[in-house]
């Protein structure tokens, strides 16, 4: 019993270290850039491979298109981003930095949602697969399964 306390308490501590790291990058992100998380992750993801659909976006944001075409709405007031229909098919618009957004995307620190997929992307297959179901499972402890993800601020 005193062993499984012991990992318990571990456990509880890991899931407070994560979400403070997230609050505290996040203050940090908005304090620095005047952005969110989202909108400061879209700069940088169209940083190294723009122009791009918003389709495109959105999965290697993994967030669906509806949800980042509010983060672009925002971004385009603040004049960062600019869309356009492309010259090969009409019906598709597709998403490019304007020259501002460029500075300011190359000047901004990495966001908290890129450097966990750099990190998760390079697990072994094991590993990523026990991170998986460690965090399903408390999901599941703390009733969130039924819960829509939303992007994460920081």
């Amino acid at each position: 019993m005193r062993e499984k306390t012991a990992e318990i308490q571990e456990i509880i501590h890991n899931v407070r270290r994560m979400y403070q790291g997230l609050n505290e990058y996040s203050r940090n992100v908005v304090r620095e850039t005047k952005l969110t998380g989202p909108q400061l992750w879209a700069l940088k993801i169209l940083s190294s491979t723009s122009p791009l659909r918003v389709s495109d976006l959105a999965r290697h944001m993994y967030l669906c298109p509806s949800t980042v075409c509010g983060i672009l709405d925002r971004l385009e007031i603040k004049g960062l981003v600019k869309r356009s229909r492309s010259k090969r098919d009409r019906r598709v618009v597709e998403v490019d930095l304007s020259e501002v957004g460029k500075d300011v995307a190359a000047k901004a620190p990495e966001v908290a949602q890129a450097m966990l997929i750099k990190g998760l992307e390079i697990l072994p297959d094991q590993q990523l697969n026990n991170v998986l179901a460690g965090t399903q499972q408390i999901v599941r402890i703390l009733g969130a399964d039924q819960l829509t993800p939303h992007p994460l601020h920081g």
